[in-house]
């Protein structure tokens, strides 16, 4: 890696930090980032092993969510409830209400799964694309992998308890809600923010609408998502995301005694989040913050400029000094087109973890001609 000194000087680096908000919370575990600058705003045993309950159904929609995008499965794709799954699955925890038999689309699986937190929802679809429980979770646990969960395995599509074979931690699962909003905020948008969903009918036949659980959703301005979970082995958590003011933040809570705990502490843990720490930006989209060395590129050098508006997340009221620098694996290696995120502004803040920022080349480097690579070997023959 290389680095190289940002020139950003500011009027704020000779001024001291101020001390980190702090935040008590009963629940055992607690974690919260800001998605806008990667801040680690808070963390309690983020990394401890714990049972996910209906969390794991976060990673369950995600291939879903993966398969629409790639055009491996369509929303409106059939499953069908087989009796045998019904039968272990009618009356085990959350349920859809799905009847034998009964086929029901891709689409309102979704919708079971993330609204009712649906058991028997989370099954029909391992099935219909996998053909059993165990080979989805295969491909569960393939893509937890790919997206660097670490500490995470599962053994079940919904959470069930299974004698600690399925485990997570907060950091993993801020992890998966992030590539979640990230990867596919389009499917994100549509079905995580659903207050309410029906499906199924009682004896009586009137319909069965059931409310989503999650905390935040119409008590916290711009929350969208994303998941709660419960079991008597895992205590009551929450998964959950706001944005506010250009401000995305991603909380995990857990281990909580009960639904009220579980509401009461999230929304005090997401409003501290929002109200105790504040964006101050840093550099303007398409401002060049340095440039890189290019090997055997049709120019020697690209300018780094930010791809977004960049702000930095600070204590609220705060003006703290910053240290900035950027890195990238270097020379930087032809070709490169303009857009490609090739380096990170790093900002460095006293009492807090390093913030990271893409910055993307301002142009187009093709390869250099037979010339230009004879002349770059001749340089590096003679150390020029």
């Amino acid at each position: 890696m290389k680095k190289i000194a940002a020139l950003l000087a500011a009027a704020s680096m000779a001024v001291p930090a101020a001390a980190n908000p702090q935040f008590d919370t009963p629940a055992p575990v607690a974690y919260m980032v800001d998605l806008s600058s990667n801040a680690v705003l808070y963390s309690k045993d983020a990394d401890r092993r714990m049972p996910p309950a209906s969390l794991a159904k976060m990673m369950t929609v995600y291939v879903v969510f993966d398969m629409i995008k790639s055009g491996q499965l369509r929303a409106d794709k059939q499953f069908t409830m087989s009796p045998e799954t019904w039968k272990k699955w009618n009356n085990q925890g959350s349920t859809m209400f799905l009847k034998v038999n009964e086929s029901v689309s891709v689409d309102n699986l979704l919708k079971g799964i993330i609204t009712l937190s649906g058991n028997d929802a989370c099954v029909v679809i391992a099935e219909g694309i996998s053909g059993t429980e165990q080979a989805f979770t295969d491909r569960m646990n393939d893509e937890a992998k790919k997206l660097g969960l670490t500490n995470s395995h599962f053994g079940t599509s919904n959470g069930w308890p299974d004698g600690g074979v399925t485990y997570v931690t907060a950091r993993d699962m801020e992890k998966l809600a992030e590539a979640t909003i990230r990867n596919f905020p389009d499917l994100y948008k549509r079905y995580y923010a659903l207050p309410n969903f029906t499906w199924g009918t009682r004896m009586n036949g009137s319909t069965i609408d059931q409310a989503n659980r999650d905390p935040l959703l119409g008590n916290v301005n711009g929350a969208d998502g994303l998941k709660t979970g419960h079991t008597d082995e895992a205590g009551y958590s929450f998964v959950g995301s706001a944005m506010q003011n250009g401000r995305r933040l991603i909380m995990v809570i857990a281990g909580l005694d009960s639904f009220g705990h579980r509401k009461e502490e999230s929304i005090k843990f997401i409003n501290w989040g929002f109200g105790a720490w504040s964006a101050k930006p840093i550099v303007a989209k398409g401002r060049q913050v340095s440039t890189a060395d290019v090997q055997l590129g049709s120019s020697s050098s690209v300018g780094l400029v930010a791809a977004d508006n960049l702000a930095v997340t600070v204590p609220s009221g705060s003006n703290p000094a910053m240290t900035t620098s950027v890195v990238y694996d270097g020379p930087l290696k032809a070709p490169i087109k303009a857009g490609d995120h090739v380096a990170d502004l790093i900002v460095k803040t006293p009492g807090m973890p390093d913030q990271s920022f893409p910055l993307v080349a301002d142009k187009d480097v093709g390869q250099a001609g037979f010339f230009g690579r004879a002349w770059a070997g001749l340089m590096q023959l003679f150390g020029g």
